[in-house]
């Protein structure tokens, strides 16, 4: 299996709007998202592609948290969800009651949101059925109490 590396030059490719990040940040940005998703070979995603897919938008979720898409390139200082809005004396409230890793949390970005949707094959329950268990060899004992 392996793991997922992490390609610069094609997570540019497919998120250009990030071309203003050093390939060193968007090498943190990706080590973070293993944070997220494990990239080892215990990863709940076995196809290391596919892994590789996610991995890279967590990385482009991460990188528009943390201001990469800014024209300053820090961060707006705003946490959380905007709740309200308003035009004349421009106003903005933010909901920073959002846990990292809940679904909310990734509704922040596209990028967040486009992996929570791929991601829900691997969020459901998998049903393991109990081992089957012979109770042949206790029929054929008398009852003692």
């Amino acid at each position: 299996m392996g793991v997922a590396a992490f390609n610069y030059a094609a997570w540019i490719q497919r998120y250009p709007e990030f071309g203003a990040v050093s390939e060193e940040r968007a090498a943190l940005f990706f080590a973070e998202a293993g944070l997220y998703l494990d990239n080892t070979d215990g990863s709940v995603v076995s196809d290391v592609a596919v892994r590789g897919v996610l991995l890279n938008m967590l990385a482009a979720h991460i990188a528009s948290l943390a201001g990469a898409l800014e024209p300053s390139g820090q961060p707006t200082g705003m946490v959380g969800r905007v709740s309200s809005a308003s035009e004349g004396s421009v106003s903005v409230s933010v909901d920073s009651g959002l846990e990292a890793g809940t679904a909310p949390w990734f509704a922040q970005t596209s990028y967040g949101l486009s992996f929570w949707q791929a991601t829900k094959p691997y969020r459901s329950a998998i049903y393991v059925p109990a081992q089957a268990y012979n109770f042949e060899p206790f029929r054929s004992r008398p009852w003692r109490p």
